[in-house]
């Protein structure tokens, strides 16, 4: 039990890093937001025509610091307000900037500030993508394909710098901050963080499967939107550390520096988070065989905070062992059976179908839980043997050693992980 208090509170979880609802839950918020709906109304209807204004004006004008001042002085008037700390340390000794992912408009707040260039890597490509402000890389079949476009048009030197998003989706930005993926510190060796806040009254600043259309008409109706930018020192790779080592160096230094937690929630368990909440039912559920259903309590639909907590902890405990299966997917079970060796074995033994998202590369002996997880009816060929045994019992307690050597690899590496036995682990 020391152990586990010395590890500090559980990491959040998907609930809590994304908006669900755009409306405030707040009954004096909401009463004032439907009194100032009908100036907002004329806001938005008037911040569309002078928002073709703007679009017009920074079409004709060239990349240039007067363009990005003038544009930035019309956002204004959109209610577009930009703030910057450090901005001395602006684009020193960097060309790609990292950036946390908070709305659709990030990048175009970064580039009013600096010139810089986003890629856009998922989306319609031609007039949409130029019109938003996007870089087009042309046609990229593959990540490696990807990496060779920004490689090469970062070694022109007269191109402005890249502008990435590690995290690859959008969060509320006020919880914790989503896995970096390590594609984009494998293009130069330098990287700049840049922090981004945002922050606006009586709505959220952002949904979580919301459009980017939808975001722009909730910016026009709102009287301000304020988007703080924060500049951090570049970072350099230290001799024989990895992109990986890399990526989540920075991914501290920008949680630390905008107050918030670095997570290994990634974009992959956002996108399970999101069927979670389209499909409320739950699937039916089968239950772990002996073992009496008395022993596993059923989790309350409305849990406390406490209870909540706890299951998150738990949660981040059956990562740690299983590393591929998405967050959304072990809270859902774990809030059946409340029990985290339980949720272990249904995953391993393939009760519980899922996905698996991006991991590190795992020990050979997790090649066959992966297999059974999606594919359960194919356990006994998972691992060819060697010799055929002809009796049915004697395959059978084959079968039943290889799921033994499963249970007790993860066991092994839960006790290892927190130092304690699997009944405390479980509590």
């Amino acid at each position: 039990m020391e152990a586990a208090a010395a590890a500090g509170p559980p990491a959040p979880g998907p609930e809590r890093l994304f908006d669900a609802h755009r409306l405030p839950s707040d009954g004096l918020l909401l009463l004032s937001l439907l009194l100032y709906a009908p100036v907002g109304l004329c806001l938005l209807l008037l911040r569309l025509f002078l928002g073709l204004h703007v679009f017009l004006v920074s079409c004709a004008l060239p990349d240039s610091a007067l363009r990005r001042f003038v544009v930035r002085v019309m956002c204004a008037v959109l209610g577009l307000l930009v703030r910057q700390s450090q901005p001395r340390q602006r684009g020193l000794r960097a060309r790609v900037f990292i950036a946390n992912h908070v709305t659709h408009f990030d990048h175009n707040v970064v580039n009013l500030l600096t010139s810089c260039n986003a890629p856009m890597l998922n989306g319609a490509s031609g007039f949409m993508c130029w019109s938003r402000g996007f870089l087009e890389v042309g046609s990229t079949g593959s990540r490696a394909e990807l990496l060779e476009s920004l490689k090469a048009y970062s070694s022109h030197g007269g191109n402005p710098p890249l502008l990435l998003f590690p995290e690859e989706a959008t969060t509320n930005g006020r919880v914790g901050l989503l896995r970096f993926s390590s594609w984009p510190f494998s293009i130069l060796d330098v990287v700049q963080p840049v922090g981004l806040q945002v922050q606006r009254p009586f709505i959220a600043v952002s949904t979580a499967d919301a459009s980017w259309v939808t975001e722009l008409l909730w910016t026009f109706f709102v009287p301000f939107t304020i988007y703080q930018v924060r500049w951090l020192p570049s970072v350099c790779r230290q001799p024989e550390e990895t992109r990986e080592e890399l990526a989540v160096r920075v991914q501290e230094l920008l949680a630390l520096e905008l107050g918030v937690v670095s997570t290994r929630v990634t974009a992959a368990d956002k996108a399970e988070h999101l069927k979670r909440l389209r499909h409320s039912p739950p699937a039916p559920y089968v239950p772990v065989p002996h073992q009496p259903s008395a022993g596993r309590p059923q989790a309350s639909p409305s849990l406390p905070a406490t209870e909540d907590t706890r299951l998150m902890g738990m949660a981040q405990r059956v990562k740690e062992v299983l590393p591929h299966v998405p967050l959304a997917v072990i809270h859902k079970d774990l809030a059946q059976t409340n029990c985290v060796d339980a949720t272990i074995a249904n995953l391993l033994e393939g009760r519980v179908p899922f996905t698996p998202s991006e991991a590190e590369e795992e020990p050979s002996l997790l090649g066959p839980s992966v297999s059974n997880a999606q594919h359960p009816t194919s356990a006994p060929t998972a691992v060819p043997q060697k010799v055929f045994s002809r009796s049915p019992e004697a395959r059978h307690l084959s079968l039943q050693e290889r799921k033994h050597a499963l249970f007790d690899y993860a066991r092994r590496r839960y006790t290892e992980k927190y130092g304690m036995t699997q009944s405390q682990g479980s509590r």
